[in-house]
């Protein structure tokens, strides 16, 4: 069965053999949390953005949502890259010359290698700025699901990184990434996010830091 594509009322068509190769590229390696699931959760948050404070630049984010994890292997490094790689390269193959800018879609999803990084002032002011803080928290918005959304992402992680890397090691790593997070002024980028996620989010990354001691 291959359903038909998600969200097609998006701000450009897409051809369905674009979104055929995209859900192919999103299948492989079977994943159990960065796959097509996830980027329609992500385009749950996308829209909200739509609705509210809205996009400056709605189509190159939107492409950008719908790639940012098309290449992933846990563990590797290049996933993001690769993933921009292959955006451009899909997005050249199938859109008319000119219909979006392919470099602003690469660019944003390079900088989803980087979550837990950033602060708000990396990303000063309107327009692309602020563009990217809320595509950035789209995808980090996971963080303030219910608890039992969130207790499911914190599993799939770890089964997608069971035989990438010793047991032992994930754990602390991942405890790390959740305690720095945690210890942050900021989680998400925007006042949108801010608002709606921080004291849901803190409690997920508080009881799940418990959890891994």
């Amino acid at each position: 069965m291959t359903p038909g594509p998600p969200h097609a009322e998006g701000p450009l068509p897409l051809p369905p053999a674009q979104w055929a190769a995209l859900r192919a590229a999103y299948a492989e390696p079977p994943r159990a949390y960065h796959h097509f699931g996830h980027v329609e959760e992500v385009l749950r948050h996308y829209e909200d953005v739509a609705a509210g404070p809205g996009w400056t630049q709605p189509a190159e984010t939107w492409l950008a949502v719908l790639y940012h994890d098309a290449v992933y292997r846990a563990g590797r490094r290049d996933n993001e890259i690769r993933s921009a790689e292959f955006a451009i390269a899909e997005c050249a193959f199938w859109l008319p010359p000119g219909a979006v800018d392919g470099a602003r879609v690469a660019e944003l999803v390079v900088l989803t290698a980087r979550h837990g990084q950033h602060v708000p002032e990396d990303f000063p002011g309107p327009g692309a700025a602020a563009d990217t803080r809320h595509f950035l928290d789209c995808d980090m918005a996971i963080l303030g699901a219910a608890p039992d959304a969130f207790d499911a992402y914190h599993r799939a992680i770890a089964a997608e990184y069971r035989g990438a890397l010793p047991g032992w090691l994930f754990r602390l790593n991942r405890r790390r990434f959740l305690k720095a997070l945690l210890a942050r002024e900021r989680i998400f980028l925007s006042d949108f996010f801010h608002d709606r996620y921080d004291v849901r989010a803190r409690r997920n990354l508080r009881r799940a830091v418990g959890a891994a001691r």
